[in-house]
């Protein structure tokens, strides 16, 4: 085995994951201030159930979306560059909200799409740690970064209490601040891992080259189900607990945050689990939990405690599914195209969790219960289980040899 390039002076792999998941976590923290505020805004502006709607998917859907051109621009740059950039660039439209963009609809849909750069900086980080660590640890790695997911419950939980003591501003302007900080101390102190493989292709040829790649459909299908069943629980919950089981809002808010924490710590238990057995048992798994509890939900059970517990146990799968997700990727996706796939699939899972939402309030509306909108997460968790125990698994199990530079093929080294 050949000796790896000496990191940086003061630069270990622990240190850049850590400001990496930082970084996550503030950025994501920004691109969520406007969903805390939506019935604020609602109520000020005037606006119907749909605007509100909109305004809150408005920087979801771009951030992204987003992923995919910032995930193809961190193979060419790199992180150190990257993590500067998007932090630097989420504050213009943090300040615009914050201080002039709360008076009209248009203004805030303006500002929210710009708002929506924060929600790129998944893109960039998945990669850059990647590159920081051995095939055999990149799955724990690339799961403690995921976990940067959490600022998400930042915003959420401190959002509109700051806006009650300090004022519409108040929450945008400390946001635009700890975004500055962040990104002085990426630009000072982050560093790409010695010899990372550089992406030297146009970017049109590196996104239809990985297009090709199996992995990036299959990893598309995983993380829409994984991480956009995370999504669409963390927004619709507390509207299915009010609706469904009489909760007051501040209850159901409560839990909800409850069910993020839990995704949000399995994820890196997942990323660890896949460093041990393997990626693919660990989805195997999640995914067959999700089926269960989805199955056992549809049939609206007691909230205490059976309720309870479906949703918590679906919490800490789809978290653990997330983070099996991208250890599948840093094990078979090339190097140099790590990030192209990072932002495909990254917005795969985002806008997979824009669609239960909207499938479940047709079902309510229709036929006044939610067990059939669980009845269709259940069988998708079962064809998605499916496609994981045959395609994807034949996937991970073919020889590597003829794709040269695959993480893989390094693997053999340990």
């Amino acid at each position: 085995m050949t000796n790896a390039p000496a990191a940086p002076r003061g630069r270990t792999p622990a240190l850049m994951l850590g400001l990496a998941t930082l970084g996550f976590a503030v950025n994501f923290w920004a691109w969520a201030l406007l969903s805390p505020l939506g019935p604020r805004f609602k109520e000020l502006l005037g606006l119907s159930a749909a605007q509100q709607a909109l305004l809150v998917a408005v920087p979801v859907i771009v951030g992204s979306l987003g992923r995919i051109p910032v995930g193809a621009l961190t193979d060419r740059f790199g992180g150190r560059v990257m993590f500067p950039l998007v932090s630097a660039a989420a504050i213009v439209p943090v300040l615009f909200i914050g201080v002039a963009g709360q008076t009209s609809l248009a203004a805030l849909l303006t500002g929210g799409f710009f708002l929506g750069i924060g929600g790129t900086a998944f893109a960039v980080g998945v990669p850059f740690v990647n590159a920081w660590f051995p095939p055999h640890r990149r799955g724990l790695a690339v799961g403690i970064f995921g976990a940067g997911m959490g600022g998400t419950a930042v915003s959420a939980l401190t959002t509109v209490p700051l806006v009650r003591t300090g004022g519409a501003a108040t929450p945008f302007l400390i946001t635009a601040a700890a975004l500055a900080v962040y990104a002085v101390i990426a630009w000072l102190v982050l560093r790409d891992a010695p010899g990372r493989a550089v992406a030297t292709q146009p970017l049109l040829t590196r996104m239809t080259d990985t297009l090709k790649l199996p992995i990036t459909w299959q990893a598309c299908v995983l993380y829409a189900v994984a991480f956009g069943g995370y999504v669409a629980f963390s927004v619709y919950l507390p509207a299915y607990l009010q609706t469904g089981y009489g909760l007051e809002q501040a209850d159901a808010a409560n839990r909800m945050a409850g069910f993020v924490v839990l995704a949000v710590l399995a994820r890196p238990l997942g990323g660890w689990l896949s460093d041990r057995i393997g990626p693919v048992p660990v989805l195997t798994g999640t995914f067959l939990v999700v089926t269960v509890m989805a199955a056992i939900q549809a049939l609206t059970p007691s909230l205490l405690p059976v309720g309870t517990i479906a949703f918590l146990t679906m919490a800490a799968a789809l978290g653990a599914g997330s983070g099996a997700t991208f250890a599948l990727i840093a094990r078979t996706a090339p190097p140099d195209k790590v990030g192209t796939v990072t932002g495909l699939v990254g917005a795969a899972g985002g806008l997979g969790g824009f669609v239960p939402p909207l499938v479940m309030g047709f079902i309510y509306g229709r036929l006044g219960s939610y067990g059939l909108g669980l009845g269709l997460l259940a069988v998708t968790g079962v064809l998605t289980l499916a496609l994981t125990v045959t395609v994807v698994r034949a996937a991970t199990t073919r020889p590597t040899t003829t794709r040269p530079g695959t993480p893989l093929t390094a693997d053999r080294t340990r």
